[in-house]
């Protein structure tokens, strides 16, 4: 399972399961803002997108 969040650099976002509530929240901490008319994200200047994957846990 993959983890998303954006970083600023000033802040650090929430980790969200996908990356469309990663980008619904991104105006929290200033990193961008989805546009209402075309659902394209649009990221503001220095915002990266830190994604993690997290390890297979039915593969025990």
């Amino acid at each position: 399972m993959t983890k998303y969040r954006f970083i600023t650099p000033h802040r650090k976002g929430k980790w969200y399961p996908d990356l469309k509530q990663a980008q619904f929240f991104a105006n929290s901490i200033g990193a961008g803002f989805l546009e209402r008319m075309t659902g394209r994200f649009v990221a503001y200047p220095g915002t990266s997108l830190e994604a993690l994957e997290s390890p297979d846990q039915s593969a025990k």
